[in-house]
């Protein structure tokens, strides 16, 4: 029987700025997005997805194009001598932090390749998360109504922001591990005042093996979307 499953290239990048993984995500996008084109001429040309995990080291808060600056509750000068970077991105959502600890996962999916469907790739990367802390012990985890992210009670572990052109996606979530939860202070998590931030680490009273989240979060990722891994070394 041929083989159903669509290949992802999938991508380790360790710990990395920003900045750099904000130009290679664009970069892959638009790779992508001219393979389709090229595809429709020629359909063995169409591209493959990739996947690219990564932790981002210095720390950094991001807001979403439509994200509240007065979400942000310290001046960028201060930041900046705290070593704390800022960007103002073209995802979804509001305003959020990234820094060593978490895993943050960029999905660059064709989704003319799977759906359509801006709302089910959402719950569907809800549903990665939600299966990776089941398998460390973490059974309560789940969805709120209205809410995008993963949560146990009222603390949200995992934050997503996504963006797409010509139905190719980047930016994605970002899971707190052994996140330092003090860097949130600085901010109103996702422009939610009434919710508070968790973390694997703070759930389960120890830290976590990052490596093992990660392997996880990759099993799950194509337990939920219809890929097969192939290593792409960048």
């Amino acid at each position: 029987m041929p083989d159903s499953l669509q290949s992802l290239l999938f991508s380790d990048l360790g710990k990395r700025p920003y900045g750099e993984t904000w130009d290679l995500q664009e970069a892959c996008m638009q790779k992508i997005v001219s393979q389709k084109l090229a595809a429709r001429e020629n359909p063995s040309l169409a591209p493959k997805h990739e996947l690219f995990f990564v932790e981002h080291e210095p720390p950094v808060f991001t807001i979403g194009k439509s994200g509240d600056q007065g979400n942000l509750l310290a001046a960028e000068d201060f930041l900046k001598n705290q070593g704390i970077e800022f960007f103002r991105t073209n995802r979804g959502g509001d305003i959020t932090f990234h820094g060593p600890g978490q895993i943050v996962g960029y999905p660059i999916l064709d989704l003319d390749q799977i759906y359509t469907d801006i709302h089910r790739y959402l719950r569907e990367l809800e549903e990665v998360v939600i299966l990776t802390l089941a398998d460390f012990g973490i059974l309560g985890a789940g969805r709120k109504e209205g809410l995008t992210g993963v949560w146990l009670g009222d603390e949200k572990l995992c934050a997503i922001g996504v963006r797409t052109s010509r139905w190719v996606t980047m930016h994605g979530f970002a899971l707190n591990v052994n996140t330092d939860l003090r860097y949130f202070d600085f901010i109103v998590p996702c422009g939610i005042r009434d919710k508070s931030v968790g973390s694997m680490q703070k759930i389960l009273g120890k830290e976590c093996n990052l490596d093992a989240v990660k392997q996880s979060l990759l099993l799950n990722f194509c337990k939920v979307f219809p890929f097969r891994i192939e290593p792409n070394e960048i």
